[in-house]
């Protein structure tokens, strides 16, 4: 028989608040967390207070809901790049990088930014240095524009009109509006493209990797120097991408368990 949620152990309690942070996708009030996890009120805020103090949750600085702090994301950043468990991946990413003969990565979304978590960097003597835990602006990058495509409205919103966008290259969308029409375009067709927008004579493509929900849990992308591939024969391996990611979606993403 099922144990019921507050009869956990406290550890295990602690766990059950942090995933349920984690899992909601915005930041979340205490009340919300009481009502669903049936705990007792005074347990739920000593927890999170106990797992703010630790680093482990933060606080939005307006509705002081709560989010994953910095030690959750580092820790999903080393989940997500450990070579035992992402081994698989690992290998999809070696094959589609010698398909394509230039550098693959995969990265997951931390904040305002991309981070990468996994990578196999192309063997040419002219390549571009970007190791894992790299971190990278959303609105000039292709995997950044695809996670802004696929974001909630009013958290795309946010992002993008708290600063204004920092211009790297003189091909960097920084107007809004015009953003907010790219990113339109780049959900209806489900690539992102970097034309030299974040660092000029390099140009990148980006397909997004789902779950059940058709939420994205990370992406598939190649990056590679003008002066070897432009953009257009980047675009080219677009079916290689999707293949790619359709086999990290089912070995990674897919809440799918065989009964027998």
């Amino acid at each position: 028989m099922a144990t019921e949620k507050n009869n956990h152990p406290t550890i295990l309690r602690g766990l059950i608040v942090l995933e349920k942070v984690v899992q909601a996708q915005r930041p979340i009030s205490a009340t919300d967390l009481i009502e669903e996890l049936n705990l007792p009120k005074a347990t739920v805020n000593r927890i999170l207070q106990q797992l703010e103090d630790e680093g482990l949750l933060q606080r939005e600085p307006v509705s002081r809901r709560y989010m994953p702090g910095p030690r959750t994301r580092e820790m999903a950043l080393g989940v997500m790049s450990n070579k035992a468990l992402g081994a698989p991946r690992h290998a999809i990413l070696q094959a589609l990088s010698e398909e394509i003969g230039e550098t693959c990565n995969c990265t997951m979304l931390d904040g305002d930014h991309t981070v990468y978590f996994d990578r196999v960097e192309a063997n040419w003597p002219y390549r571009i240095q970007l190791p894992v835990g790299s971190k990278l602006p959303l609105h000039c990058t292709a995997s950044g524009k695809l996670y802004l495509a696929h974001m909630n409205a009013r958290m795309r919103q946010r992002l993008i009109n708290a600063a204004p966008l920092k211009r790297y290259t003189d091909r960097t969308v920084t107007d809004p509006v015009l953003l907010f029409d790219e990113l339109k375009r780049i959900e209806e067709e489900g690539i992102g493209i970097d034309n030299e927008e974040f660092m000029a004579g390099m140009v990148a493509v980006a397909v997004p990797v789902f779950n059940d929900s058709n939420d994205i849990c990370f992406t598939v992308a190649v990056h590679a120097p003008t002066v070897r591939k432009p953009l257009e024969a980047l675009r080219q391996y677009v079916p290689s991408l999707r293949q790619a990611a359709a086999a990290m979606a089912a070995t990674y993403c897919s809440a799918g368990v065989d009964d027998a």
